[in-house]
């Protein structure tokens, strides 16, 4: 049988940012029976009309058969008008003999064929309108949510039909419906489709395997974050009480920004705070020269010269200024 390609397909509709489909490409038969099954609102119905050539798309479509679509486009004066009449309008060169044949299938009387079309039900309208869409030669048949509007016994014989049928694109939300009459399946994606065997049962299987594998996966990464974060924080941990037990480390040390120190210095100069400028019994770190010092085990020269200074303090009770210099 012969083949429908589709080269580096994109498409977006004019105006908007997104990209419907891009880069696509597949290959599929013309005598397959493929269901298109994707989320509502991402193109299934937008693919079907670029293969009818309504959009310009960027890329290649090739083919050796002809599109036709179901459903076919109605006015409100047609439903006054009969479907014999109305037939050709439909399909251009249909032959009546093959509707009427097609008609049998679908368990329909010739005679409604020729009653206004307003006047069938809609499982009526669905069937006739299928016998048309079947009665062509070397057609690739588009159908598009053929059992809307439809009771469960319209719905059994569209089933029955078209399960007897081959040689089109089905878009259809009823699982049942796809199980019984196809073969392929047209997945959807994001801004992909992709083509693969068997029925929706079968898809739909191998997707929920796809997915937990996906799941597991996931959990898996997510708690080998966890572990080496973890790790991280325990070694983030012994680093600095590694560091603490370095000589020049003193845990009584205590931090004060640049503004809180100027009112210390303040402070004692009024003579506020007590002597040596202690905090309840903590040491304050100082400035030097515009800078803090981090770490005094980083300054070991200037730890040694604070504890002289606090030396000469205590013997002689000399003034210690707020820039941590000792005054003789």
């Amino acid at each position: 049988m012969a083949q429908i390609n589709v080269s580096n397909l994109t498409f977006g509709y004019e105006g908007s940012y997104d990209t419907i489909f891009e880069n696509v490409s597949f290959s599929i038969d013309t005598s397959w029976k493929l269901g298109f099954v994707g989320r509502n609102g991402k193109g299934k119905t937008t693919f079907l009309q670029l293969l009818l050539g309504k959009y310009e798309y960027q890329g290649a479509i090739t083919r050796s058969v002809v599109f036709d679509y179901f459903p076919y486009p109605m006015k409100q004066k047609d439903l006054e008008r009969t479907a014999a009449e109305l037939m050709e309008d439909w399909k251009a060169g249909v032959e009546s003999w093959r509707v009427l044949c097609e008609l049998e299938k679908v368990d329909m009387d010739a005679e409604l064929l020729y009653r206004p079309f307003g006047t069938l039900s809609f499982g009526e309208r669905t069937r006739v309108m299928l016998a048309v869409l079947f009665s062509g030669e070397n057609d690739f048949l588009l159908i598009d949510e053929p059992t809307n509007h439809l009771d469960q016994d319209a719905r059994e014989i569209i089933k029955k039909y078209l399960a007897s049928k081959k040689g089109f694109i089905l878009v259809s939300h009823d699982r049942d419906l796809l199980d019984a009459c196809i073969d392929h399946v047209l997945v959807l994606k994001r801004a992909s489709i992709e083509v693969q065997s068997g029925n929706f049962s079968r898809w739909w299987e191998n997707k929920e395997k796809a997915d937990n594998f996906a799941r597991m996966e996931h959990e898996k990464h997510v708690k080998e974050i966890g572990k080496l974060k973890a790790a991280a924080d325990r070694s983030s941990r012994w680093a600095e009480k590694n560091e603490n037990t370095k000589i020049g480390y003193d845990p009584a040390i205590v931090y004060r920004s640049k503004d809180e120190e100027n009112a210390v210095a303040r402070q004692s100069v009024r003579g506020e705070n007590g002597p040596g400028d202690r905090e309840k019994g903590r040491a304050v770190k100082r400035y030097r020269n515009g800078k803090r010092f981090k770490d005094y085990a980083a300054f070991p020269l200037q730890r040694t010269a604070d504890r002289m200074q606090g030396f000469f303090l205590k013997i002689s009770g000399w003034k210690r200024t707020c820039d941590h210099r000792i005054e003789f």
